[in-house]
């Protein structure tokens, strides 16, 4: 997609289908961290063992394997609201009450009653994930969606920053129950935004089977030139970035920082640079299209990667962290709005829902891959030739960018023109 000196950058900023992708965002976000870090917590205060904390983590299977039933909805169609809005609605109302349902049972004394809903939590949770990304792509232009997909996700980061942070702030001073039921409550603004929002209208038929909605969506895009290069592209566009985070704190802890530091600096500085990154990455995909969006923001990545090569040479410096991490924060920003929005353009409309849920699911194959022999990698090369490694790595996917064939297999050609 390059870019188009027609578009009217301030209409499409404050379009209804803007704050419509940053409400859904919030309420993608909101569930996340209601099973991981408050559960924990929740759990951990009441006195359960460490063994069946641990196992708590399986609850979040669903958000891995979302694909599966992915098809299902691209299949059918609920008999109110239409084939996207439909489903939302469905998948919200059932997380709202699931949530509410989390905060009533007992820590100690029903830890699988407390395992099972919280495993209803994240399955509707996916759900809504597997919905909502059907209903961006389908409702909004290419040339728009890397606006769509930074408010998106500024909207996630939000709802994660309510339920986190805002969660364990309120379990200070009221019972969990009360805490799940108000984060349960806060799925309403989500609820009327589907309600209000317009049905996505797509070009062609969706799949007319359960079968077909398995196949064809499989058919469609690998007998597309050049669908192998794209996936090559995801599998290692933001490799070295995954690769340098999944290291990132044992390094800031190893070179002198305490955990207040790490806390106040990795963790503020870096939430807002990343909002900022994500917000200024939506802009200048308006801008510059689509393609020079992925290079440059692939670039800034690489070299925001190397700079932690620098902080180690450095060594313990609070002002040089603070700046690292803004620099680093904000590049991820950029470069995930244009990762997440070219893949969104890479899925036919007709099966938006299978064949986004299987891309998003390779995209986080490297985040695990790739950084399980990184401690390895540290021992063998020390602190700054492992970044200068990692920010190396980028290089082979920013490379696949040059293959023309990659930006040019959209399954909705008529958009590309834009």
């Amino acid at each position: 997609m390059s870019p188009n000196p027609n578009l009217n950058t301030i209409k499409i900023i404050f379009s209804p289908s803007m704050l419509v992708a940053l409400m859904m965002g919030f309420s993608c976000g909101l569930p996340l961290l209601l099973t991981i870090d408050v559960l924990k917590a929740w759990m951990t205060i009441e006195g359960v063992d460490l063994s069946v904390i641990g196992l708590m983590s399986l609850v979040g299977l669903p958000y891995t394997v979302k694909f599966l039933w992915a098809p299902f909805l691209d299949r059918y169609i609920p008999p109110f609201l239409g084939r996207r809005r439909g489903w939302m609605l469905i998948a919200q109302s059932g997380l709202m009450i699931s949530i509410i349902s989390l905060g009533s049972t007992n820590p100690s004394d029903q830890p699988a009653l407390m395992a099972f809903t919280a495993f209803l939590v994240t399955f509707f949770s996916a759900s809504q994930d597997i919905v909502v990304d059907a209903y961006r792509r389908e409702d909004i232009p290419d040339a728009e969606l890397g606006f769509a997909s930074s408010l998106y996700i500024n909207g996630y980061r939000m709802g994660m920053l309510l339920a986190g942070g805002g969660g364990l702030i309120l379990a200070g001073q009221i019972p969990f129950s009360m805490v799940y039921m108000i984060m349960g409550g806060c799925l309403l603004p989500g609820i009327i935004t589907t309600l209000l929002a317009p049905e996505p209208k797509i070009n062609g038929n969706p799949p007319q089977s359960l079968q077909a909605a398995v196949i064809e969506p499989l058919v469609e895009y690998f007998t597309r030139p050049g669908a192998l290069w794209v996936l090559a592209f995801i599998l290692l566009y933001k490799v070295g970035d995954s690769m340098a985070a999944a290291m990132a704190t044992p390094f800031y802890l190893d070179i002198g920082f305490s955990t207040t530091e790490i806390g106040a600096v990795v963790k503020l500085v870096g939430f807002w640079a990343t909002l900022a990154g994500a917000l200024l990455g939506g802009v200048l995909t308006l801008r510059i299209g689509m393609y020079a969006s992925l290079w440059v923001f692939g670039i800034l990545q690489s070299l925001s990667t190397a700079c932690f090569a620098l902080l180690a040479h450095l060594g313990y410096s609070i002002p040089a962290l603070t700046a690292v991490i803004g620099f680093e924060n904000l590049a991820s920003g950029m470069g995930t709005v244009a990762f997440v929005a070219f893949m969104a353009m890479m899925t036919d409309k007709r099966f938006t829902a299978t064949q986004y849920a299987l891309l998003s699911s390779l995209m986080g194959i490297p985040r695990v891959i790739a950084a399980a022999p990184t401690g390895y990698a540290v021992k063998f090369l020390g602190w700054e030739k492992f970044f200068i490694a990692c920010a190396l790595i980028a290089i082979p996917g920013m490379l696949l960018l040059i293959k023309s064939s990659v930006f040019n297999i959209s399954a909705n050609p008529s958009e590309q023109k834009n």
